[in-house]
């Protein structure tokens, strides 16, 4: 390869990575952690401390819904719990917006679902950062960048890929050390990079995508085939003739036995869609994940009145768009391989992580001067948001799990104080780094992180533990595990504390990590 192309391609590698490496960074480690969406549910509201409404079975919230708002009927919803210890809640339109409610919440709907549940709030930070809407564009570019990185990146180490593949060079030459477990750990993980990129733009930025397609080359009819080739449900006429409704228990039933009839090994029901309920036509659709198959979540339409199968979109009898669809799903998040592919995407989100952090240090490093105490503004700068942002975004997602901890104590809703929390934290994170010098601050933000998160989790785990023993169930190991995990990522994040002490201390005093440079 010429080096001038070597060279454009280095050019594509660093400064796609940097601009999108911090948001990635975010997306990264929360992602990590909604690997575990249903156990941090659980870790909120553990079996022997349900939700409200936690035991209103999801026949008495449909007859609470149609008797508060008995339009809803036509076509509504139901998000089944995720556990013995959550509530269902039903969603409908009402005058064209978007309605939720338990069966308390009735008289008084909110307009977004599960606003108190810390699992939601987590995976909202790592699919849009948090921000409706914007967020979710924004992070489909970002995705898109990721993608350049990842080509440049291979183009740019695959001359010496064989020979530095497995080279990790320990010694006082830090830089070179960096470098060696990026290139590492970028290249051992690049299948699962190239599929985290793709499904993170197509999911982020389909909407866009398709609004282009229909105005440029579909002259505005790719909407209406698009929703035709997609819909699970079968279309139906309204009857007019009032007839009984099946159970939900018996509805799940029948669409868990053709499931398991349709070729896969398990159907576990998350959602029912109702339409005409309460008539003769009225069909209900029931929605469940399958384990060990990329087709995740498969649907089954039946007879609402007398429970005959219309329609199966499960296991062999998947359609096309929907087997593309869930596949695309379940490799983004690791749906389909129990346990297993679960602990796999979460060490590859963690190492993702990792991945961009030591990015921009390779950068500092590499425009630092290497004969003076007093480095160029750029390198501080980045090193400042680095430290900020990284670090920060650590701090505060364990400042939303300790925020909603002490919140389901009070017996308060917790949605609001796990985003004051989380985005009060990152923001005095960010302004910490540019007010005190580059080494303190990042050794003291490590601490903070390291202590808030192994704090919450060991609190945890010593009020819980007489519950544990005294109503063991499954879910206690959920409960169980996101402590330990807890404990772990604090125990990490001491010992990177501990290394970035010993750095700024010990280390080469011409770089923005020494005390050194911080005193001169």
């Amino acid at each position: 390869m010429k080096a001038a192309t070597l060279r454009t391609y280095q050019t594509v590698h660093t400064w796609t990575g940097l601009l999108a490496g911090f948001a990635l960074f975010i997306a990264f480690y929360a992602g990590a952690l909604t690997v575990f969406h249903d156990d941090i549910a659980a870790w909120q509201n553990p079996p022997w401390r349900g939700a409200a409404d936690a035991g209103v079975p999801v026949d008495a919230l449909i007859d609470r819904l149609l008797e508060k708002h008995p339009d809803a009927r036509e076509d509504f919803g139901i998000v089944l719990p995720t556990d013995s210890a959550h509530a269902a809640y039903a969603y409908w339109m009402d005058k064209s917006e978007t309605r939720f409610a338990t069966a308390s919440q009735m008289d008084a709907p909110t307009a977004e679902a599960a606003w108190d549940e810390l699992a939601d709030f987590v995976y909202a930070l790592h699919d849009s950062l948090g921000l409706p809407v914007v967020g979710l564009y924004f992070m489909g570019i970002v995705s898109v960048l990721y993608g350049l990185a990842l080509v440049s990146g291979i183009l740019i180490h695959l001359p010496q890929l064989a020979s530095d593949f497995f080279a990790m060079r320990v010694g006082r030459n830090l830089k070179r050390l960096w470098q060696d477990a990026h290139n590492a750990i970028g290249v051992l993980s690049l299948p699962f990079h190239v599929i985290f990129a793709v499904t993170g733009a197509l999911f982020c930025l389909f909407t866009l995508t398709l609004a282009a397609l229909n105005t440029i080359a579909f002259d505005g009819k790719l909407f209406d085939a698009f929703a035709k080739a997609t819909q699970t449900t079968p279309t139906v006429v309204f009857s007019g003739t009032p007839a009984s409704m099946l159970s939900t228990d018996v509805l799940i039933a029948r669409a868990r036995s053709q499931a398991l009839a349709s070729g896969v090994s398990s159907f576990e029901p998350d959602y029912l869609h109702f339409v005409h309920y309460g008539d003769r036509n009225a069909v209900a659709e029931v929605r469940g994940l399958s384990q060990h198959t990329l087709g995740t979540y498969g649907t089954v339409a039946m007879s609402a009145h007398d429970g005959s199968v219309q329609a199966t979109f499960v296991g062999q009898r998947y359609s096309l768009n929907g087997i593309s669809y869930a596949a695309l799903f379940g490799l983004h998040f690791g749906t389909f391989g129990g346990r297993t592919v679960q602990w796999l995407y979460f060490i590859l989100g963690l190492a993702g992580a990792f991945l961009f952090y030591s990015g921009n240090l390779l950068w500092i490093e590499s425009r630092r001067k290497r004969r003076h105490l007093d480095q160029p503004r750029r390198t501080q700068v980045m090193a400042r948001a680095t430290i900020g942002v990284c670090i920060g975004s650590c701090l505060a997602i364990s400042g939303a799990f300790a925020a909603t901890w002490v919140a389901v104590r009070l017996g308060v809703e917790a949605g609001l104080p796990q985003r004051i929390a989380c985005y009060g934290l990152f923001l005095a994170a960010c302004a910490y780094a540019c007010l005190r010098p580059i080494a303190r601050a990042t050794v003291e933000l490590l601490w903070a992180t390291a202590l808030l998160t192994a704090a919450v989790a060991l609190v945890d785990l010593a009020t819980n533990t007489a519950n544990m023993i005294r109503a063991w169930a499954p879910l206690a190991w959920s409960v169980l595990g996101v402590d330990l995990v807890g404990i772990a990522l604090g125990l990490v994040f001491a010992g990177f504390a501990r290394a970035a002490a010993r750095r700024a201390r010990r280390g080469d005093a011409h770089s923005v990590w020494s005390l050194q440079a911080a005193q001169g």
